[in-house]
């Protein structure tokens, strides 16, 4: 292994394989147990889920290696939605026909903890860029308020 990632951890309970780590903990909201999947680095485990109890139906069953692999790939496929959902959330396109030319505008906001700030583009058909203008962050974006700016020759919105 190198010095960026640590040693595996093969326990009942604690299974970490690169950059994954798997903690079977007691669920808070019954007398079973659950699973917590935990990326290297985040003090957040990107997914919680119910886990298995034993064959004396009150400790939980052991991790292994099938389980951990199941487990990364189910943590890996929450974190990917999450990412596409954020991404939909800040950036939206819509088309317009102006002029007989059909035009896709589309919002680009850029979160920033100091401030997100936002653009407004315009391309044609061939995916060429007509206009871009920073706009608010919190422009919204739709048919009506694309067409408005496409007719306005793309001066930048106010709001």
């Amino acid at each position: 292994m190198t010095q960026d990632t640590q040693e595996p951890i093969h326990e009942d309970r604690v299974w970490s394989d690169e950059h994954w780590t798997a903690r079977v903990i007691k669920s808070e909201d019954d007398d079973g147990w659950a699973v917590a999947m935990f990326l290297d680095g985040q003090a957040e485990p990107a997914l919680v889920g119910p886990w298995t109890m034993g064959r004396n139906k009150k400790d939980p069953k052991p991790l292994d290696t099938s389980a951990f692999n199941t487990l990364v790939k189910t943590a890996k496929e929450v974190i990917r939605r999450s990412e596409q959902q954020r991404h939909a959330e800040l950036n939206k396109n819509v088309s317009v026909s102006v002029g007989g030319q059909r035009i896709r505008v589309e919002l680009a906001i850029v979160p920033d903890e100091e401030g997100a700030t936002a653009s407004l583009r315009a391309v044609n058909a061939f995916d060429e860029e007509l206009a871009r203008v920073p706009v608010s962050p919190g422009f919204k974006l739709h048919v009506n308020s694309a067409e408005a700016w496409v007719v306005s020759g793309f001066e930048r919105p106010l709001k």
